[in-house]
């Protein structure tokens, strides 16, 4: 049996002496692997880019170009002095100094000269407590995790009773809570007047599947009729709202959110926003916006499936259909939300049953590895996210490009190692805006320019292609420059950067 690595921690050693920084990695490099910065804003540099895999800063105070209380700042501005402890080491011994340090959050305080055995005992102390909350995090989030599933599956298991009873097809219910959130997140991003939010969102979106629970209580004959309805007939089936409503009504917690908006779509969702639907004759905004949504995803699922009294339409002619209003009414913004994801809709309602099954087992399998693997959920997460740095990086590194990196949160420029080469600035600039090398180099109004480009594009289409002149070496440099602004994964998503390539139009020009 191959034994079980130790884990290392990494500490990032913040000094501008040389000597001091030398002493620190002596006492401590046989247990921990160091990272050295020579002043406040390498030690900003590197965390921006390394944050999530140091466990622990040893930071001076005064050093040039930012000094410790500046690192501070930062850290605590970008919060990532919450998940990366402190301890200031200096000859500063001034209380008010002590006092500063401590309510900017550092963990500990150490005034030199220093034992050494008190070094190593305060980062040991240090290290253990912050890994030990790190674990404690993430089995707390493992069990919302997994009580979040096994509520998902309850609802699931009942919702698609129903439909086995209703002889339709599994995929219904799936359909309407896929549907129900598309349409909600772009409903999110059209108006504020709802409150809408994520939690908000994953909660109607769950409750969406108990839509149609009331038809247990319909009969069979009616309810799988291949043929047109009596009146008599139909006016059993639409029973059903009012009977899903009541055995809402009948459930514990009727203060869970939950409970609340299945009560609302299981009675309102047949309902129309011109008062002409059932069981109530709601008009307009009288209806929830939770029914509202979940009324116009069961429509449009009812028209592009299958069922045993009709063939399914295609996807264009539901939404010919449904914008027509030969389906009924529906609000007006709900069907611009409609027309916006007309081609989302369409592509997740053609997953079929075996790739959901798939994803579901991936699920699993991912939850049964993590309960047997002595990693935390943290660990493991670290442990990749270091891996794609690593790969990332040599590659970067291997490449004759010009390449960059830029995140605005911090403002930061990353090159690689032939940018640094060809263009003489730093390998991580902090603020490059304001930076002096960055100003002599670059017309800020143009760079400006392309920071505009950038954030005015999609995810969906992100590249830019963009021309200007650099100062190098005392003349104009005609660049043409490539570039992906990133965006978050967030709804909506955020601008967080750009990455990309430079091209030096002359060298081009001479190699041809």
């Amino acid at each position: 049996m191959v034994p079980k690595r130790e884990q290392r921690y990494t500490i990032l050693v913040a000094d501008d002496s040389e000597m001091n920084r030398s002493i620190l990695r002596s006492m401590l490099e046989e247990s921990y692997d160091i990272i050295e910065a020579e002043d406040g804003l390498q030690a900003v540099a590197i965390l921006q880019q390394r944050e999530q895999e140091i466990s622990l800063v040893l930071l001076d105070i005064v050093m040039p170009n930012l000094d410790g209380f500046g690192v501070l700042s930062t850290m605590n501005k970008y919060n990532w002095i919450d998940s990366v402890p402190v301890i200031m080491i200096s000859a500063e011994s001034t209380h008010a100094f002590i006092e500063r340090a401590y309510d900017m959050g550092v963990t500990d305080y150490i005034s030199r000269p220093f034992d050494m055995m008190v070094v190593r005992r305060r980062v040991i102390n240090t290290i253990m407590l912050y890994a030990k909350q790190r674990r404690l995090a993430a089995m707390v989030n493992e069990q919302i995790y997994q009580k979040e599933k096994v509520n998902n599956l309850m609802i699931s298991i009942l919702s698609h009773i129903v439909e086995f009873r209703n002889e339709e097809s599994g995929l219904h219910v799936m359909h309407i809570q896929t549907m129900t959130e598309i349409l909600l997140k772009s409903l999110m991003r059209k108006t504020d007047r709802y409150k809408l939010d994520r939690e908000t969102i994953n909660l109607i979106s769950n409750a969406s599947t108990l839509h149609d629970v009331g038809k247990i209580c319909i009969p069979s004959e009616i309810l799988n009729k291949p043929g047109r309805f009596t009146d008599e007939e139909f006016a059993i089936m639409k029973g059903h709202s009012q009977m899903g409503a009541d055995m809402m009504k009948g459930v514990p917690f009727q203060d869970e959110p939950l409970v609340k908006y299945a009560y609302e779509i299981c009675r309102w969702h047949h309902e129309r926003y011109d008062g002409r639907g059932y069981p109530d004759g709601l008009k307009g905004e009288d209806i929830p916006i939770s029914a509202q949504v979940v009324s116009l995803a069961d429509v449009y699922d009812a028209l592009t499936s299958e069922r045993v009294y009709k063939p399914a339409h295609s996807h264009e002619k539901a939404m010919s259909m449904i914008l027509n209003g030969e389906c009924g009414a529906f609000q007006p913004l709900l069907l611009e939300c409609l027309v916006e994801s007309s081609d989302i809709v369409q592509r997740e309602m053609a997953v079929d049953t075996v790739a959901r099954s798939d994803q579901r087992a991936a699920e699993n399998t991912a939850v049964e590895v993590a309960q047997y693997e002595e990693l935390s959920t943290t660990d493991r997460t670290l442990r990749i996210l270091e891996q794609e740095r690593v790969i990332h990086q040599f590659f970067k590194e291997l490449s004759q490009d010009i390449l960059f990196e830029y995140a605005t949160t911090p403002p930061m420029l990353a090159l690689s190692a032939q940018g640094v080469r060809r263009l003489g600035l730093e390998a991580a600039t902090v603020d490059p805006y304001h930076n002096k090398q960055v100003q002599e180099m670059v017309d800020l109004d143009r760079l400006a320019e392309l920071s505009q480009i950038l954030q005015s594009t999609t995810p969906e289409a992100p590249v830019v292609e963009f021309d200007f002149h650099i100062r190098l070496e005392g003349r104009s440099v005609p660049i043409h420059i490539t570039s992906r602004a990133m965006w978050s994964s967030e709804d909506p998503p955020q601008y967080t950067g750009a990455i990309g390539k430079i091209d030096l139009c002359q060298e081009k020009e001479a190699i041809s």
